[in-house]
């Protein structure tokens, strides 16, 4: 059986996706001048958070993922992140194809949470594989992908923010029930509240014992000439 190895030779956000995507790209080394008709691949991804340090701003951030720093030695455990499929084209010898990851931006999902405590540097991941190979010079031979394959990546979070930036500009994204959402609505149509911004904070201003202002009493921003 042929020792496949596998690289990742960088990460990159794809500007044109339609939702927040990541493109890893991937180098496969087949060993020999036997050709390799083809690669049924799937690939794992996922954190290895202590595989790295953390400033306190950072640690505070993580705090709901694994508790307080000094757990940590128990709590930091991998998460996973992602899991995905593709077909390699044929090629003799190495090749390298993009591996795209579709990516969410809810803080309900534990790598987002993650992704988004990180202030600087790079995350920690490392992608597994598995899958079958079609390889041979006058026909088929089919090969197991051992499960022992695998590439650390290291994923700049400046590239994770790029990629955030490109669909939620400026914002966040946060996941309600719908009865949650309906009793917002009523909320904000009860108060004559021109956007959910002035709903939450709206909202906001009441738990902190603010009055509530309909649209027509709220402050107006005029732009000095």
């Amino acid at each position: 059986m042929t020792s496949f190895d596998f690289a990742c030779t960088g990460v990159r956000a794809d500007p044109y996706a339609a939702g927040p995507t990541l493109v890893f790209r991937l180098r496969i080394t087949a060993p020999g001048d036997q050709p390799v008709h083809a690669v049924a691949l799937r690939c794992q991804i996922r954190i290895e958070p202590a595989l790295r340090r953390y400033g306190d701003r950072e640690a505070d951030g993580l705090g709901d993922l694994f508790g307080d720093r000094s757990r940590w030695g128990s709590t930091l455990n991998p998460l996973q992140f992602a899991q995905v499929s593709l077909v390699c084209p044929g090629f003799t010898g190495e090749t390298e194809v993009d591996v795209p990851v579709p990516c969410t931006y809810d803080m309900d999902i534990a790598a987002t949470k993650y992704f988004e405590a990180l202030e600087e540097g790079a995350a920690p991941l490392l992608m597994l594989f598995s899958g079958i190979a079609f390889r041979g010079p006058g026909g088929f031979q089919v090969e197991p992908i051992p499960w022992d394959k695998e590439a650390p990546v290291r994923l700049p979070v400046a590239v994770w923010r790029e990629m955030m930036d490109q669909h939620f500009p400026g914002c966040g994204w946060l996941r309600l029930p719908r009865d949650t959402m309906e009793a917002l609505r009523a909320f904000r149509s009860r108060h004559a509240l021109p956007s959910w911004q002035h709903t939450m904070e709206a909202l906001l201003g009441a738990a902190e014992g603010a009055t509530v202002l309909p649209a027509a009493q709220a402050p107006v921003e005029v732009a000095a000439p």
